[in-house]
């Protein structure tokens, strides 16, 4: 991910000084340099580039714990948020979390693990999401003239380019007029003091411990010192001073204290993610060190941890010892449930696999890792009845939550397991388009027009939907020339 390093520079809070210790209602201020959905728009092309990245991290157990952490907290926004909010998780050891335009918000694994509790990851959220309700990087774009917003997209456009091409040097210039445009964005003390403020009432409502943020941010500021060379990247984004921790602390101090304990999923997400890092060798050995006669609360998280490594190393039948083991800590988690699935799918035991999954299922409807795995184990089961059941599955599940990419993948796969070509790729085109690519999903409506083999409804909603599509590219097209 450092090829988005410069990237990521545009799109943060960056460290100019403010003019004032004030604390304004910054989210009041005019719009005009940046719409709601023009904001969006360049999101979900930041964010189409970012999604193609090998580090962009596609584990569903994972993405979808940040996703319901994030969610938890952005459900707290007084008044409602004026944009939807995707959480999304990066595969990079630096520790960093960042905010794209459009509600769109990253975390570094990294970061992930150096949490030493759910709250304080939470804090790092919630003063993100702050960021975004509190339009900051509207601001920050309504500073700018029409030439300068100009020259800041382009330069966007130019750093996503050479992410193809790592080779491809940015060079001193394309560099020097990123840093240019940064010291051209400031308040930035006030926003990040705005976003502390609001992100500990998000916190509050949200029920987590407000001093995991002023415990976490704190950390990051003696690592910073410590390691003045080598600072982690949300420092040079998100400038920390020891008068930010100070007015934290004493908002903090005038709360009443409400201890949160950290879910089980919350210790199950770090050790998985530890799981996969460096080889697969090594992550055995690095878990079979910790959990040697560990008797602690991180018993289960390590067995878990070591039962992946061990997946991973190929070994399943050490797999299967440490979930037996993980067992008999009584530990109720989907997360042990997939896991117990993997295995028995390892053994090429697909049915005792959906016993698991339909079983956990009905215990953890909210999991959604666990829905994936079921509709997934059901189509690559075989047989006309598993890909019957698998549409049935993604048809109820959509009707829940229709903006799931994932969910609309998984349907398209389950009609191909069919032979049904018109709604495999209509299927695939609304998946396309939730993550913003429009270009695609108009060919695979087209692909889904010539199938042949709908009926004369089917055929009609396709071509309204074609016709929708390809209106939405001419406007976006007319909208470039105008710019």
């Amino acid at each position: 991910m450092k090829r988005f390093s410069w990237l990521f520079c545009l799109f943060l809070w960056p460290s100019a000084p403010a003019y004032a210790d004030r604390l304004p209602d910054l989210g009041e201020v005019d719009r005009s340099g940046l719409s709601v959905p023009a904001e969006r728009r360049l999101g979900e092309r930041i964010m189409l580039d970012i999604r193609r990245d090998p580090a962009y991290v596609v584990d569903a157990e994972v993405a979808d714990y940040i996703d319901r952490l994030g969610q938890r907290l952005a459900s707290q926004v007084e008044g409602g948020a004026r944009q939807p909010f995707e959480f999304f998780v990066v595969r990079d050891a630096t520790l960093n979390a960042f905010a794209l335009p459009g509600g769109f918000i990253g975390m570094h694994t990294g970061l992930i693990l150096a949490a030493r509790s759910e709250s304080e990851l939470a804090g790092v959220l919630a003063h993100e999401i702050s960021h975004v309700t509190q339009n900051h990087l509207a601001r920050m774009f309504g500073n700018q003239s029409q030439a300068q917003l100009a020259s800041l997209l382009s330069l966007a456009v130019a750093l996503l380019a050479a992410r193809s091409n790592p080779d491809v040097a940015v060079g001193a210039a394309l560099a020097g007029q990123a840093g240019a445009i940064q010291h051209q964005l400031n308040f930035s003390r006030d926003f990040e003091r705005e976003a502390d403020r609001l992100g500990l009432d998000l916190m509050e409502r949200a029920g987590f411990d407000v001093r995991g943020m002023a415990s976490f941010f704190e950390r990051m500021l003696q690592f910073g010192r410590l390691y003045e060379n080598n600072a982690p990247g949300y420092l040079r984004t998100h400038p920390l001073t020891t008068e930010r921790i100070t007015d934290m602390e004493n908002r903090i101090a005038q709360r009443p204290h409400r201890p949160a304990p950290d879910s089980v999923e919350f210790g199950l997400v770090r050790a998985k993610i530890k799981a996969y890092e460096g080889t697969p060798g090594a992550a055995v050995a690095g878990f079979a060190a910790q959990s040697r006669g560990d008797q602690s609360d991180r018993a289960a998280e390590l067995r878990f941890g070591h039962a992946h490594a061990l997946l991973r190393d190929n070994r399943p039948a050490q797999a299967e010892a440490e979930l037996a083991a993980l067992r008999r800590l009584g530990l109720d988690s989907p997360l042990v449930e997939n896991l117990a699935a993997q295995l028995r799918l390892q053994r090429q035991d697909a049915q005792g696999a959906l016993q698991i999954l339909r079983t956990a299922r009905q215990r953890h409807p909210e999991a959604r890792a666990l829905t994936y795995a079921l509709i997934e184990t059901e189509i690559g089961a075989g047989g006309t009845a598993g890909a019957a059941a698998a549409v049935e599955l993604t048809r109820s599940e959509l009707q829940l939550t229709p903006g799931d990419a994932r969910l609309h993948a998984l349907q398209s796969r389950a009609y191909a397991a069919q032979g049904k070509r018109l709604p495999q790729h209509r299927a695939l085109a609304e998946s396309y388009l939730i993550e913003g690519r429009l270009d695609e999903a108009i060919l695979q409506l087209d692909l889904a027009r010539q199938a042949g083999d709908g009926d004369f409804f089917e055929q009609s909603e396709v071509d309204a939907r074609l016709r929708e599509l390809r209106q939405r590219k001419q406007e976006e097209l007319r909208e470039a020339r105008r710019r």
